[in-house]
């Protein structure tokens, strides 16, 4: 019996992202491939731009 890997929402990546105050390369990517960009999406890929900028976030590897 093969078990079925379902990949994370878009909330999911934000959330971790967020609650780890980290986002990774893969997060990145995942981000892009996500996002069909409806204004709920939007707006969560919005507040993880923001707090990079504002030095919230650390881009680790």
């Amino acid at each position: 019996m093969d078990a079925q890997v379902l990949p994370p929402s878009l909330n999911d990546v934000v959330d971790r992202i967020l609650s780890s105050r980290r986002i990774t390369r893969i997060d990145q990517r995942l981000l892009i491939a996500l996002a069909d960009r409806s204004n709920d999406e939007h707006t969560r890929l919005n507040e993880v731009f923001d707090r990079l900028r504002r030095g919230l976030l650390r881009v680790v590897d």
